[in-house]
Formats: structure tokens, sequence, C-alpha cells
């Protein structure tokens, strides 16, 4: 047998044991090599010393593979992309670069997966031209409290880099002008992106963040922005009479943004730090709008050099404001819907989705009168939704009169929700300066969603205020949506809604404003957003198809995507990394498509396209409603995954785990990373290979003269290249009863065997192991019509090192299950539980087995402590004979069975780091 304590003898052992499945087709090389593991580590062979360095050897290898991934998105990097282009004349020019190609928002969904010294390494990884190597390896010690501050910091960095790489490029384009039209580039204001962030102002499914912690964010935002606007013009001009005026306005704002920091919960603290920020100051800077129009002035005399650089930084102030970025505030329709409710229908009759409702909402809001109002308002406030609308009056009024606020409005799913938001706008006088914006992303609707906007679009109240904004927003969501219908159809069923909107658009008479679509995909390929290339990425949530039908109705559009935590930051992470990752887009001309371009059959032969679509859509939901697929899923609840971000993996109202837990009680973003570690992301995978059975040669014939067909396959391709079902069926194994009553079969490991013993009779009751064998099988017969698909269809771009990289994820897999195996064997050896503690052993095996290792080690600790009083520590003058003997004491125990388990599990959480990256993202 091949040398278990090397990662190359752990490879070819796996090499060696995939060969033994064309013997027996049932056998299990993942499982196999994990019991070889588990036999050599209880039998002493190896430690958990030598499984750490293991482990270390393919955590340095899954880094290299990301940083690879990430030179291969937006590569080269460090040198100019050719993003420019040619146009015709001077307003082709102007008309392609004055509007942005794209808005990019920063989110921060918990995928703060790795260290920022970790991310650090893989950007300097990619950067080079050298082979990438071991500088991408870097240690995950030290790892910081992932909090909401942390959580803004890091989009704020990414933002500053995004923001240094848009002025390179728009000085670029200022110089391009200048040289082509030297009597006319005076008159060109490039904007080739906007940035945003709804770091802090995100109440969707939260409740931890206070509404004056988005004030203090939004204020620290305007000091930031101030401050970088003051070094960027002092570069200009040291001397600079603006400057003074930039640099105190930056300093009262930072004393303000102090001020909203604090602990405002008592009427007195709150008073004053209102007070201070609602005053009247010098230095209280709310509009650029003077100073854009004296830089502006003296750029028309300046010399070019000068002319230039005071044109890009006018270009930035006019896309960022007085901020970072735009911020988007978030809630759910039912805070709105309860919010309204005391407006139009106090005793709880009226149906808000019916016709009478839209009446009432007809009837207020065309006698809605603006009111005044102020922090004291905001502060006594108890609707969620009216708070927003209140905090986002008061960051008009008193940090940033001139940029715009986005609100989305998660779960929208009636016309009602939007005119209930309309009227709140315009109750509290700010409803020329908010985008409302409607999510789709559940399966209801995204199929309603068509009728919304038909319905929307049709109200003169919504035509009016749509007009007074300049666009239509929505936002469409691949979390829940790819959850609930997977991955693929979540996208066509989202691409038919886009098109839904360019048709209701035009059919009511508003193709004189722009449609702007936030498309919030994550980075994996789990959460919607293509692994193929940064083109694919850009194309999957708003295709070329889409696009067109926006041009031919002769309506601008405005994309919109957004970058998620830790994961989307990385393309950020250097100012290097900024440029390319911009440049790469710009080339890519997201907001633009050829209205001739011919058409995809994907989309002309809908009797297969269409029936494709709707047998994945149930295939997914069969699964998601399948007791199977949620209790494996659910099996270890989240305890395969790292703590990655400030809002909660599990919704809130949900803190106990049992073996009842629903799916729909686990986020998206856990979800599909928990798909990733179990070793097949059946929301992408699943349902292709049957929705193709019976007419597999019409079907990839159809798929190869498609671009959209083809790019279906490159995802599901890129997805079933990392994919193992032989990995699914092994965790089912670990619960199988008859393995441990059969593991000391023979004398081979008695040691073992009242272990073994213990764990096959309290796993005879157990249901995972069925589960996850019943799981492997629906998945086996979908993948071998997959497969039989697969090979019809050409693959367009092989992975180079695709078996690598799955004998790799093999291994980890591997070294996980025996690492699992190692923690059920010492859960059960530890003693009989002390008679003077309350705990059920059987609450304790559980928590192990569902890898509630924290809860469990809690619950040990206190049942075996190692600290204690002792009675010399206490100073009475009354002598005592007792105790007689030495204090009984439980070292042993938490050396020989605590500590082993809790370094067993923290081992097993880097595994589930170093899959991920192997992944490419966190979910």
């Amino acid at each position: 047998m091949s040398d278990l304590s090397s990662v190359d003898g752990l490879v070819e052992r796996l090499q060696q044991l995939h060969q033994r499945t064309q013997e027996t087709p049932l056998f299990n090389p993942v499982f196999q090599l994990a019991h070889d593991l588990s036999r050599q580590l209880e039998g002493g062979e190896i430690d958990l010393d030598r499984i750490d360095s293991l482990i270390a050897e393919l955590e340095c290898e899954a880094l290299q593979s990301r940083a690879r991934r990430l030179r291969r998105m937006v590569g080269p990097i460090g040198r100019e992309h050719d993003w420019i282009g040619e146009a015709a004349d001077f307003a082709e020019f102007r008309d392609r670069w004055e509007t942005p190609q794209l808005h990019a928002v920063f989110t921060a969904h918990p995928t703060f997966l790795l260290t920022p010294e970790q991310i650090a390494s893989i950007a300097d990884a990619a950067e080079g031209d050298d082979d990438i190597g071991q500088n991408a390896c870097v240690a995950p010690h030290d790892r910081p409290a992932i909090t909401l501050d942390f959580e803004h910091r890091r989009a704020m960095r990414a933002i500053a880099h995004a923001q240094d790489a848009r002025d390179a490029m728009v000085a670029r384009l200022i110089e391009q002008a200048r040289e082509n039209w030297p009597s006319d580039w005076q008159d060109f204001a490039p904007q080739p992106f906007r940035f945003a962030s709804w770091v802090g102002y995100d109440m969707d499914g939260r409740t931890d963040i206070k509404w004056y912690t988005s004030i203090a964010f939004r204020l620290s935002e305007k000091a930031e922005r101030l401050a970088r606007y003051a070094t960027t013009l002092e570069a200009i001009d040291a001397g600079h009479p603006l400057l003074p005026r930039l640099r105190d306005a930056a300093a009262y704002t930072a004393e303000r943004a102090g001020d909203f920091r604090q602990d405002l919960s008592d009427p007195a603290d709150l008073s004053a730090a209102a007070n201070r920020l609602t005053d009247d100051h010098p230095d209280k800077l709310l509009s650029l709008a003077p100073i854009i129009a004296q830089l502006s002035e003296e750029a028309l005399a300046a010399d070019p050099g000068r002319a230039v650089a005071l044109k890009t930084l006018v270009a930035a102030m006019r896309a960022d404001g007085l901020g970072m970025g735009w911020i988007h505030f978030r809630v759910n329709s039912s805070q709105l819907h309860n919010a309204i409710r005391r407006r139009i229908d106090p005793d709880n009759t009226l149906d808000l989705a019916s016709k009478g409702a839209v009446a009432a909402l007809r009837d207020i809001l065309a006698e809605v009168q603006p009111l005044r109002s102020n922090f004291a308002a905001l502060a006594i406030e108890s609707s969620t939704a009216i708070r927003q609308f209140l905090a986002m009056a008061q960051i008009l009024a008193h940090v940033d009169a001139d940029t715009p606020i986005r609100m989305l409005i998660a779960e929208c799913e009636q016309p009602t929700t939007i005119l209930a938001s309309l009227y709140f706008a315009r109750l509290f006088g700010i409803e020329d300066k908010v985008d409302v914006s409607p999510l789709f992303e559940t399966e209801s609707a995204l199929e309603h969603g068509g009728r919304f906007l038909d319905a929307l679009l049709q109200e003169p109240a919504y035509q009016d205020y749509a007009r007074k904004r300049g666009r239509v927003a929505i936002q469409t969501g691949f979390s829940d949506a790819g959850r609930f219908v997977g991955q693929v159809p979540a996208s066509l069923a989202i691409e038919r809604l886009q098109g839904r909107m360019a048709e209701a658009m035009a059919k009511n008479g508003l193709t004189d404003v722009s449609a702007l679509i936030f498309n919030t995909h994550g980075e994996g390929m789990g959460r919607g957003a293509h692994p193929g290339s940064f083109a694919d990425r850009l194309e999957w949530p708003l295709s070329p198809w889409t696009r067109r039908r926006f041009v031919r109705a002769g309506i601008r559009l405005e994309p919109e995507a957004s970058f998620q935590g830790g994961d989307g930051y990385l393309y950020f992470e250097t100012p290097e990394l900024a440029r390319a990752t911009l440049e790469t887009i710009a080339a890519n001309r997201p907001a633009e498509t050829d209205p001739d371009a011919p058409a995809d059959p994907f989309y002309r032969r809908t009797d297969l396209s269409l029936d494709f679509y709707r047998a994945i859509r149930s295939h997914q939901r069969n699964h998601l409603e399948s007791k199977t697929y949620s209790r494996a899923i659910t099996a270890f609840g989240l305890g395969l995954l790292n703590e990655t971000g400030s809002r909660k993996s599990r919704r809130q109202s949900d803190l106990s785990a049992d073996r009842d837990m629903s799916l729909r009680q686990i986020r998206a973003i856990p979800h599909n990373a928990i798909l990733q570690q179990l070793g097949y992301p059946v929301n992408i995978i699943a349902g292709i290979g049957t929705a193709a059975d019976g007419n597999y040669e019409d079907l990839a014939a159809l798929v190869a003269d498609s671009p959209r067909g083809r790019q279906i396959m490159r995802m599901v391709r890129a997805s079933n290249a990392l994919a193992s079902i032989k990995t699914v069926a092994a965790y089912g194994e670990l619960f199988n009863s008859a393995y441990w009553a059969s593991r000391p079969y023979r004398g081979t490991e008695d040691n073992l065997a009242q272990a073994c013993e213990t764990l096959a009779e309290y796993l005879t009751k157990d249901d995972r192991n069925g589960v996850f064998r019943r799981l492997a099988s629906r998945l086996r017969v979908d993948g071998l019509k997959l497969h039989r698909l697969l090979d019809m269809v050409p693959d367009e771009s092989p992975l180079e090192d695709r078996e690598d990289i799955r004998r790799r994820i093999g291994v980890l897999q591997a070294l996980r299950l025996a690492l699992l195996q190692h923690m059920f064997l010492k859960v059960v050896s530890i003693p009989v539980f002390s008679r003077a503690n309350d705990i059920s052993r059987d609450d304790v095996l559980e928590m192990v087995f569902t890898l509630r290792v924290e809860d469990a080690l809690a619950q040990l600790r206190r049942a075996y402590p190692t600290s204690f009083p002792q009675i010399d520590d206490f100073a009475v003058d009354e002598p005592s004979d007792y105790p007689d003997g030495q204090g009984e004491g439980y070292s042993s125990i938490q050396r020989n069975y605590i500590e082993p388990l809790e370094r067993a599990y923290e081992l097993s959480l880097r595994i589930s780091t170093a899959i991920a990256n192997e992944f490419g993202a966190h979910g």
C-alpha cells in the first residue's frame, strides 16, 4: 500500500483505489482511503500532527489553485488591457463612456472565508508573471472576528482600490478624447463605472444593525471620500484654495461619525449627537455641486495635463458624491406591508394583493403631503421599513443632498408593495432621490414577475415617479432562486423576467427612461456567477438576448452586479487587480450589444429549450421537496462550514438544531457551501441529464449551435469537473452501523472493539446512512444521463489540471472522513459522566454526530473540569482533616479525549476552506 504519510502517497493510493471500481462498481475509493487513514491514526502509525502537515500542504495547493483562477479571469494583471475600442465620432465616444458600463455593488454576505493575509497572498501570486507557487501559501492563523465593522472596512478598502482604478481609466479616456477631438474634448464627462455598497444598510434577515449604526457608516464614508478627494487635489496642486474646504469638511464629518458610533439609546445622548449634526456649521458640506463647478471652470483654462487631472477628479466627484459610493438600503416586503397597513388597513381586513388595496394606495398617494422629520422621530419609530425611510431622509438632509439612495425590497411579489414604498418616499419628501427596487428571487416572484411589472408600469403614479428618477430599477437574485429552482433554470427564469421588463416598459411608453437591472449573484458557481471567464460571468445574469430586447426597444440599459464579500473583494484586493478587473469588464461592454446579431437558436427552438428548462426545474424542485435531500444536506447542520460573516448563516428565528431542520432555515450561501463540502453541487448539475433523456441528439445539436446553450454547458462542466457522487455516498458510511460493527472483525483493531460496538449499537436507529445512499442513487441515475449528453457536446474549455484537482479534493475529503471517525471514536470512549452533572451522554453524542462540536466541548468541559477550588485557597481559621486525599481531576480525560476531539474538528474546518478554494469560492 502507498505511503499514507505524504500527499503524493495519498493521491497514489486514491488512484489505485479508483481502479477497483472497475471490478466492484459499488466500491467507494474515497471512503476506503478514509478507512485506511483512520486505521493508521487509531493505530498510532500517524498522528494529528502528521495530518495537520498533510492538510497544510493541501491548503497551499488550494490557495495556488485559486490564484491561478484569479489570473485566468482578469489577466494580464499590471499591464493595460485593450478596452477602449473604436468610435466613429465624438458623439459615439461620449454615448459609450458618459454612462456607466456597470454599476458594481460591494455586498457583504457571509463569504469572508479567508484571512486578510491569505487573500493578500492570492492577489500577490496572481499579479506576477511567474508560475504560481509557495508565495500564494499563508497559514490560516490569527483569523479576525468577522464583525459588521470588519466587513465595512473591507468593503471600503475594495471600493477605494476600484476608485483608483477608475480614475486611471477616466484619465486615459480623456486623453484619448483630447487626441482625437481636440476642439470638443473639454465637453467630455466620462463615467465608465459607478460603485455602491449595502454593507451596514441591509436589514433583510437581520436585526442586529441599529439605525444610528447606518448613519455612522454613512458619515464615516463621507469623511473618507472627502479626505481622498483632498489627497487627489493636493497631488494636482499642493496649494489649491479648495484644499482647506475639503480637509475641514472631512475632519468635521469624522467627528460626527464618532458621535453616531456611540450607543445612542439614551435620548440625551441622541439629542446631543443629532443637534451637532443638524446645526449649521461652516464645515458642513452637503453638496459637491459648487466645487465641481469651480474645478470644471478651472479645467477649461488649464494646460492639458492639469486639465485632464482636474476633469478626472470631477468625474470621480460626479460618480461618488459625498460618499465612497451610492448606498443600498434593503428591507423585506413584509416589513413594508406591516407599515402601510397602519395607513390604509388598521383593522387588517384588506388583502394587499387586491384591486381594493391598489385603489386605496392610489388615493393616499394622490393626497399625501410631505412631513418634516428629525432624528427623534427616527429614534422612536418602531417599524423597520418606516425607520429606513426616515434614515434616508436624514442622510439626504444632513449628509449628502445630491446622491440618490436605493431602496431594495426583498420578496416583493405585488405592485402594492412598490406603491407603498412610493408613499413613504413621498411622505418624507425624498421621492426624487430614492430608487425603489423590487427583488425577484423566489420561484413565485420569478414566475409571476412579468405580470407584476405589467401592472406596476401601468400605474400613472409609478410612471411619473420613474420619469422623475429617470429609471425603472429592479433587482434579480440568484440566491434563493438558485436554491429553490436550481442555478440553470434560475438564470433562464431571470432572463425571461428581464425580457418581460423590456416589453412592459415599451408597452407603457417608458422608453424615455433607463432600465437599471441589479443582478445579485455571488462569486462561486453555486451562487450564480459563471466560473468560465469574465465574459461568461457578465453574460450569465444579463444575457445578450436580454440586452437586445432593451436596445431594440430604444431603452438605455444600466447593468449592475454584485461583488460579494471576501470572494468578490478579491478582484479589488490591490489597485492593480482592481484595474485589471475593471478593464476586463469595460472590454466586454456589459451595457451594450449588437441589435443585429443573429438570433440564438436557443430562443427560437422553444419546443426544446422550454421543455429543457421545465424538466430541470421540476427535477430540482423534487430534490428540494424530498425529505431525503433535506436530511442529507442538514445531516451535519452547519458544522462543515467556517463562520464567514456577521449575518448569521441560519435564520435568526431558528436557533436549535435537530433532525427535522428545514432547508428553508439555512440561508442560500451556506446551502451552496454545504453542497460543495459534501462533494456534489446538486443545484447546478442535477436535472440536466434527466431533462435530456429521450431527446439527446436534438438537444445536443441545439446546445452546440447556441451561444447560450454552450454557456450553460460550460457552467455545468465546470461544476461537474469538481463533483463526486462517491464522496456523497462516503458521508453516509459514517453512520453505517454495519461498518462500525465489522471494523474490529477478526481482531484487526481490538483496541477499538468497545468503541466500535458502542457506535454500531447507537447508529442502528440513525437514518443518515440510508438517506445518503438514496441521495447518491438518485444523483447517479441522473449523472449517467448527464454524461451521455456531455459526450455529445464539445468541451470548449477543458481544465488542464482537472484530474489533479479532483484527486486533491478526494484526498481532502478522505482526510476529513478519517477525522470525523476519530471524533466519533473519541466521544463514545469518554468514561461515564460524573453524577454531579445533568448532562445526557446521548445529547453529547448527537452534538458530535451533527458537528455541533463547540456545544459538545462546552458540555464535556463542564462535566470534566480540570481546575476547581482547592481547600488551601481559603483563609479559614478552623482546621479540617477533609478532604483526606488529592482532589479529583480530569486532566487525563481532557488530554486523551476532549483536546483530540477539539483539534480534529479544527483540522476538519481547515479542510473545508481548502475545498472551497478548489471550487473557487465559499458557496
